[in-house]
């Protein structure tokens, strides 16, 4: 099946070279080095200060628009550090259709395998964060040009059969242990009719869009081409792919308490967007992302069958 990663343009450590230095000579003579390619950009190191990153699909144009209005602002409202947009290119007739962006580096690596201690040490954090963000008046948000969900981030139904597909390739693939507790889990999950919510969110806040310092504590947060106006569980399901079930607790203890139906959803999406990251590590063959997905997907469920084989233990001792 067709990748939702699969790009239309690449831009080349050599185009994109010539592209930044006709268009800002200040950073003559440019230096490039590949950081990543995502899903909607390819992102490279300049200079080993800025961060330029060029749209590989189409829909990724309007959202590089919206971040480039968008953070600026929000940049000086947020406990953590964000990607600031500063260098804005245009596009070249014949070379490169579409505009890019320059940033600031945001200090930090992505996540990978973590210990326990170090994911709860950062629970407290990604809860101000959330709460700050979440917290931006929405009006606000729309005069600056943040469009609504668009493309039904929760809509369950949708998102389960593609999942499932991807689901029989990780077993296929042998790529990941406890594949039975997902299936089970897609199988068994039951739509929900969203309410709408009117909150400013990340809209993709996973292992790859966050990074940690030296001591592997969350420091900032990255890619924001997804934001949109929607519903916040679509942010809170990095509780669930980054944290233990104790630190979901304090988590919530400082961001403040949620319905269940936003914790349902929150799961959901963290489940569905682990699946791809794995699926997306296996293609790229990015060992750290198949590893560090997997983690995230026993922190949802390895955990939860840990327990559940324990109180049964529990119940069998007592007869």
């Amino acid at each position: 099946m067709t990748n939702p990663w699969d790009a239309e343009q690449v831009v080349s450590p050599k185009l994109a070279k010539d592209l930044i230095e006709t268009q800002f000579p200040d950073l003559y003579p440019v230096t490039v080095s590949l950081m990543g390619k995502g899903f909607d950009n390819t992102v490279y190191l300049v200079n080993e200060k800025y961060v330029f990153r060029f749209p590989r699909r189409t829909i990724a144009v309007d959202l590089l628009n919206t971040e480039n209005s968008l953070l600026p602002i929000l940049s000086s409202v947020l406990p953590q550090a964000i990607s600031h947009p500063i260098f804005f290119g245009k596009s070249v007739t014949g070379k490169y259709p579409w505009p890019f962006t320059g940033y600031y580096r945001v200090e930090g690596t992505p996540p990978n395998t973590l210990s326990k201690l170090e994911r709860m040490n950062s629970a407290k954090i990604l809860a101000t964060f959330l709460r700050s963000l979440h917290d931006f008046p929405e009006e606000k948000a729309r005069l600056l040009g943040v469009p609504f969900d668009e493309l039904k981030r929760l809509d369950i139904r949708k998102r389960k059969r593609v999942a499932e597909k991807y689901i029989e390739q990780i077993k296929t693939l042998q790529l990941y242990d406890q594949v039975s507790s997902l299936m089970s889990y897609i199988e068994q999950v039951d739509h929900i009719d969203v309410e709408q919510k009117s909150t400013l969110v990340h809209g993709d806040i996973h292992i790859r869009n966050i990074l940690v310092n030296e001591n592997n504590t969350v420091s900032g947060f990255i890619d924001w081409g997804d934001v949109h106006i929607g519903h916040p569980a679509v942010d809170l399901s990095i509780v669930y792919s980054f944290l233990p079930p104790e630190g979901r607790s304090v988590f919530f203890s400082h961001y403040g308490k949620v319905d269940e139906e936003t914790l349902l959803l929150a799961k959901f999406k963290a489940v569905f967007t682990t699946i791809i990251l794995l699926m997306y590590g296996y293609d790229h063959n990015d060992r750290k992302l198949i590893e560090a997905s997997k983690q995230s997907l026993d922190l949802m469920f390895c955990e939860e069958n840990t327990l559940t084989l324990s109180r049964s233990k529990k119940m069998e001792d007592k007869k």
